[in-house]
């Protein structure tokens, strides 16, 4: 008679045979009520279009986004620019795809982040409950009630960052909510039978949280993961809009915002309208995926 394979325990010989079906089986669940939601299926073909424009893009379309060419300066579109030129001449489709590569790499590097942290610190919050709890707990009230677009504009001011550390700094500021998920998930899972019997054998608190916990929460944590991205986007169109980003020559959408706003007054819509629809399309397709995942996810909703 073959073993029942319990959440969280690893597959041994007398298992192994069954739970690869079963894990396809689940995979193919979730792949087929995510693909029931068309406005989730329409923002994943939205999102691979983006990263494929601004990955392979300049790949294609070559344009020189480093030297001014006063010649082509504010250049309406054609057929030498599809996209018009900027005040100093640079081609506007080609920064479009430079400026979302920045966007795109530091929305989903900080929402990967702050999905880890957030993912951590509220395991840990819900599993050890009682006092620790409540403290850890608190601190996350205190961070929520402090608006982060505050905190980033406050250490923009101070220092100037690159990509790397405004990765860090938005991944720090955002994952105060991915952690009230992770908590409230882990309240629910701590008290199942698994759990309890792995404690009264001895098990340890890591090989709890590690083994049976975390992988038990993983579609909280991929549908917190979605939603965070979004965020992080916009966040880096905020700051980036006020001047204080990622700093020339480079760019991201939100620079490319703020250096067209002017030139918008005087007709030269060319340069605000196009980073401004792929800001929103691409947070309206994150948040459409976060939703698509979180109907496929559920297991309610499983008939």
């Amino acid at each position: 008679m073959s073993a029942v394979l319990q959440p969280g325990q690893t597959p041994g010989p007398e298992t192994g045979r069954t739970a690869a079906p079963a894990a396809a089986t689940g995979f193919r669940l979730v792949a087929r009520r995510f693909a029931r939601n068309r406005l989730a299926v329409v923002g994943l073909a939205v999102v691979v279009f983006f990263f494929l424009f601004c990955f392979v893009g300049p790949l294609i379309y070559r344009t020189d986004q480093t030297h001014t060419v006063l010649t082509q300066v504010n250049l309406g579109p054609g057929t030498a620019h599809l996209l018009g030129t900027d005040a100093i001449g640079h081609d506007e489709l080609g920064r479009l795809m430079y400026g979302g590569k920045v966007s795109l790499l530091v929305g989903l590097a900080a929402g990967v982040l702050a999905t880890c942290i957030g993912t951590l610190w509220g395991a840990a919050a819900g599993y050890a409950g009682g006092w620790i709890d409540a403290v850890m707990m608190r601190v996350v009230d205190a961070g929520i009630a402090i608006p982060a677009l505050f905190i980033l504009l406050v250490v923009s001011a101070i220092w100037t960052p690159g990509v790397g550390g405004l990765v860090i700094i938005l991944g720090l500021v955002s994952w105060l909510v991915p952690s009230r998920l992770v908590r409230a998930e882990t309240l629910t899972l701590k008290s199942r039978d698994y759990i309890l019997t792995l404690r009264a054998i001895g098990g340890s608190h890591t090989r709890a949280i590690g083994r049976h916990i975390l992988p038990n929460s993983v579609s909280t944590v991929v549908v917190a993961a979605t939603f965070q991205v979004a965020d992080a986007i916009l966040l880096v169109a905020y700051v980036s809009y006020l001047g204080l980003g990622i700093q020339p020559p480079a760019t991201d959408w939100g620079g490319m915002l703020s250096s067209g706003l002017t030139a918008a007054y005087a007709g030269r819509w060319w340069l605000i309208v196009p980073p401004g629809l792929a800001v929103i399309l691409v947070v309206c397709a994150f948040n459409a995926i976060g939703d698509g995942l979180r109907d496929a996810f559920d297991v309610r909703g499983r008939g």
